[in-house]
């Protein structure tokens, strides 16, 4: 398989974008974020991610030329207008704001609205926690879950995201969406003709199903059942009647390339622990528990693959599969293989 290296990975997709109609900026924080992804083992929130944005821009589902703005702010609350772009340098504009106003003001909440899909949400709050911050983060997504005794998909799967700082190692972090399972595992079982488990999903007559391809007609089930759906609920109200932004039954799936502009929102609260107990109680605390954690052979920190992965890719580079390889060089308009290999 072929590989390259992070940094002509980037040039790649950069490339790729700003052929497709992104402006320099949008195609060099998106294609950050897509090979920071990548690295991380996100294949779902990777590379791949590019052909599909590159569609988007050409269908006018996003706007290319978009420059995020600050459009409200008071104290450490702060409102950013991704103006329909990709979202990348919104959550980057985000990720300044949050980070400038925590260590100003102890706290800090920045909402974005009429954005797009962001990506890996644990890449914003590890940001924020490298600069000693514990962060939160949460993006809303096109309808794929029913509300609890519902059927009809209301809310997205609706990814949660925290970091917290660590003394002397890489912060902790925790991300997930809030399905029970990825949709893409329905995806890859229907496409197979294989059955999924009871309780991933629901068909269109909101019954639970085994059948792979009733489900991508259906809904997702939540995590939890009730609970996880009753957290998805809270992730849409953080992300959009706080920033006037779409709620996900308004946006047009992201599995096709034409449709609406979903105006999603996303918040990142940030956090200064100096303004509490005080930066090294804080850090003392979280080593005290992660000592407690890992004195259980069996455990695993939450981000340590990912950890590992990002460290690996980082020497030996990443693996591009040949056919994507070849769809992004054509995006790019090159006629062969100009990266090089790691």
């Amino acid at each position: 398989m072929p590989r390259l290296s992070l940094d002509d990975a980037r040039t790649l997709a950069e490339a790729a974008l700003t052929r497709a109609g992104a402006n320099p900026a949008m195609a060099r924080a998106t294609a950050a974020a897509l090979v920071a992804g990548e690295a991380e083992g996100q294949a779902g929130h990777g590379l791949s991610r590019v052909p599909q944005y590159a569609a988007f821009l050409a269908n006018g589902r996003a706007d290319g030329a978009a420059v995020p703005a600050v459009v409200a702010e008071r104290g450490g609350a702060v409102l950013i207008d991704a103006r329909h772009g990709l979202a990348y340098p919104a959550v980057a504009l985000a990720v300044e704001q949050a980070a400038s106003r925590a260590k100003t003001h102890g706290i800090a909440f920045a909402g974005i609205t009429n954005s797009h899909h962001a990506g890996a949400m644990g890449l914003p709050v590890a940001a924020l926690a490298r600069q000693g911050l514990v962060a939160l983060a949460f993006t809303n997504s096109p309808a794929a879950m029913p509300v609890p005794g519902g059927r009809r998909p209301l809310m997205g799967t609706n990814p949660v995201a925290a970091a917290f700082p660590r003394r002397d190692a890489a912060p902790l972090v925790i991300d997930m969406a809030l399905s029970e399972v990825a949709r893409g595992k329905i995806m890859v079982a229907a496409k197979a003709g294989k059955p999924i488990p009871l309780g991933w999903a629901l068909d269109s007559d909101g019954n639970p199903t085994t059948d792979a391809q009733a489900a991508l007609g259906g809904a997702m089930l939540a995590m939890g059942g009730t609970k996880g759906a009753l957290l998805a609920l809270v992730v849409e109200l953080l992300c959009c009647a706080l920033t006037g932004s779409a709620f996900g039954f308004e946006a047009d799936g992201f599995f096709q390339d034409e449709g609406n502009r979903p105006r999603l929102g996303q918040s990142l609260i940030a956090i200064d622990p100096g303004a509490l107990a005080g930066e090294g109680a804080f850090l003392d605390r979280v080593e005290f528990l992660l000592a407690a954690m890992q004195a259980d052979p069996g455990v695993r920190l939450p981000g340590s693959r990912r950890n590992a992965l990002a460290a690996r890719a980082g020497d030996e580079g990443l693996e591009v599969p040949a056919p994507l390889l070849a769809t992004l060089q054509g995006l790019a308009g090159q006629t062969t293989d100009a990266a090089s290999v790691a």
